[in-house]
């Protein structure tokens, strides 16, 4: 535990020589925290517990030499829906926003890092995928430098896509764990926007996507089971299927389900 402590300070004092002079401040206050969070690591102390009696059971703390940090399984990607990227720079080193990322790419294709992998952000909020609740402790969240209504450069996918590559192949993440800020929060987000490409990340490898439908799916098919099967909430289910449509479609938001959109899930489906 303490060698883990030492590579954090190692780390964040790394950080800390690279950090824009701007943000010096948002950047002591990380360390802050940091320090924090492997303070409170380092207190290795047995559990209290009572059983319904009111009695004490023993414990007792022996520490384990097999552990490690925590280790991301799902990428989810966000458009800012601000103007700039120093805005969204400044959001996320203000304590008061109480919203952050691991990484912001720009519209001219600059990476910044703004916490490390192993940490928890603050970017999915009220969100689910599959059995997943709370999609901020297990994900790296990914900004992209649009304001929702333009499409993405380029140079900007270009860059997504090498930090993804990098991603993919340091964590193992499998390519269906690759998804958007919609896919989690269908009721409360709309990015990234339908004009994302997110064929082209599948092509490459990151998110799945659909082969050209050669015949229906049955005639009992199960929408909304298929939806769930795939990881929406569908307790909202229009919403669910507009967030499906947002990310598979890209061509309207109408929370009905038409033949093709059908046939674009139930070929989905079956991937999973």
């Amino acid at each position: 535990m303490k060698f883990q402590h030492l590579s954090i300070l190692v780390i964040s004092i790394l950080f800390s020589s690279c950090s824009p002079k701007p943000f010096q401040e948002a950047k002591k206050i990380q360390d802050e925290k940091v320090q924090e969070v492997t303070e409170k690591l380092d207190i290795n102390l047995a559990p209290v517990l009572i059983d319904s009696l009111g009695n004490p059971l023993k414990t007792s703390y022996v520490p384990t030499v097999n552990f490690g940090t925590r280790r991301p399984d799902f990428v989810i990607i966000h458009h800012t829906a601000q103007d700039s990227l120093a805005l969204t720079l400044t959001t996320f080193t203000l304590e008061r926003t109480q919203v952050s990322a691991h990484y912001v790419i720009g519209r001219d294709g600059q990476v910044v890092q703004m916490l490390n992998d192993e940490l928890r952000a603050w970017h999915a909020g009220l969100s689910k995928w599959g059995n997943n609740v709370d999609m901020n402790s297990c994900s790296i969240g990914i900004e992209l430098d649009n304001n929702g209504l333009e499409p993405f450069s380029d140079i900007q996918i270009n860059s997504l896509m090498i930090l993804l590559t990098k991603l993919k192949t340091t964590y193992n993440i499998p390519a269906a764990n690759f998804i958007g800020h919609s896919d989690i929060s269908p009721k409360r987000k709309q990015d990234p926007s339908i004009l994302f490409p997110w064929k082209k990340l599948a092509e490459n490898g990151f998110g799945l996507w659909y082969n050209i439908p050669n015949f229906p799916p049955p005639a009992d098919f199960d929408v909304e089971g298929a939806l769930r099967r795939i990881g929406y909430d569908t307790n909202d289910l229009p919403a669910a299927i507009i967030a499906f449509k947002r990310h598979f479609v890209q061509l309207d938001l109408n929370p009905v389900m038409t033949d093709w959109d059908k046939c674009v899930l139930y070929n989905l489906y079956r991937k999973y």
